[in-house]
């Protein structure tokens, strides 16, 4: 049986940043990865890739993880237990996007509040949240923060404010860092000042940083130890997972600074569509362009971008993401066919 070629990939593809392809570098680097079971604890390479996370971040340990889900997941578990309750934004990522795995798997109820424009979680809102101590109540054990939030980067000054309230409320404090390779090189700071607020952080490989999977938890040694059993239960096992954790290794040596490269990208996309009348510029920050296009023209820009061999999810309100395999040429060649279709109506 003659097997079918693979369809060739996009020339552009500004759906997310999690549809990067490996570099042959970072193939190279897999491939050649020493190995042993991680389950056991004695793979060498994903060991060394929590050490190495750990140190960058300024904390005590670090735990690899197949997802950002389950990472997020088994921190909300180790943080909490069943009947806690976590305050988290109604925009973010372990609220809306994680499946409700907190409520379903972990039996911890999320209080969700309002985001404020920039991201933040108001202070008077949090403060209104938190439940008294009382046996009508969940009790309130956390407040999880996300940055970038819809690629904004949260004010350095905000998160200081919230995570000491936090700790003056006795709460612990969760941050999804997806994208906190992102925001600290847009601001300029190193990683350990993103993380330094928090007891625990997430940090994705798989999106800026372009590995084809990984997240490393960190935090305080006796939290991991309760996420590492929750992240068994929970599937996350991995047997001689050196071979990912090379890529992530790999990425931070090679890939970490060049995120500036995709900022300078999405701030470039979103000046050339501002030359396009019927496309409206919502926001540009880091690797995210949000635009508002006309709903009449959504599907019809969708399929016109995908002749030419561009794909984005185009609604009323469409994001663009910009990354490791969007270059400025290709960042034009989408400028080039937005202005192409709408010329043409």
């Amino acid at each position: 049986m003659s097997q079918q070629a693979s369809a060739p990939p996009p020339a552009v593809d500004l759906r997310s940043d999690t549809v990067t392809r490996p570099t042959p570098g970072m193939l190279r680097a897999m491939v050649e990865a020493p190995v042993g079971d991680d389950v056991w604890g004695d793979d060498p390479t994903v060991n060394r890739l929590q050490a190495v996370v750990a140190e960058r971040t300024g904390k005590e340990a670090g735990l690899f993880f197949p997802t950002g889900t389950q990472a997020n997941l088994a921190a909300l578990m180790a943080h909490c237990e069943r009947g806690d309750e976590y305050l988290v934004g109604q925009q973010a990522h372990t609220y809306k996007y994680e499946g409700g795995g907190a409520a379903v798997l972990g039996s911890i109820q999320p209080q969700p509040i309002d985001n404020a424009a920039d991201g933040s979680l108001p202070l008077d809102k949090l403060a209104a949240a938190v439940k008294p101590l009382d046996d009508h109540f969940p009790r309130t054990r956390l407040l999880c923060l996300e940055n970038t939030i819809g690629g904004k980067v949260l004010p350095a000054a905000y998160v200081e404010q919230a995570t000491a309230f936090a700790r003056g409320r006795g709460l612990a404090t969760h941050l999804d860092g997806a994208r906190a390779c992102n925001a600290a090189v847009a601001s300029g700071v190193a990683l350990e000042q993103v993380c330094a607020p928090f007891d625990s952080v997430s940090l994705c490989f798989s999106k800026g940083l372009g590995t084809p999977v990984g997240t490393v938890l960190v935090g305080p040694r006796a939290l991991l130890q309760r996420a590492h059993r929750w992240r068994k239960v929970l599937g996350g096992g991995m047997r001689q997972a050196g071979i990912l954790a090379a890529a992530c290794l790999y990425a931070l040596e090679h890939h970490y600074e060049r995120l500036a490269q995709d900022h300078v990208n999405a701030a470039r996309l979103a000046a050339g569509l501002r030359g396009v009348a019927a496309i409206e510029i919502l926001a540009q920050d880091t690797n995210m362009v949000f635009a508002q296009v006309p709903a009449a023209h959504c599907a019809g820009l969708e399929g016109f971008l995908k002749a030419r061999g561009i794909l984005a999810q185009i609604g009323p309100v469409t994001r663009l993401v910009t990354h490791l395999d969007v270059s400025s040429a290709g960042v034009d060649a989408c400028v080039e066919a937005v202005r192409d279709y709408f010329s043409a109506r």
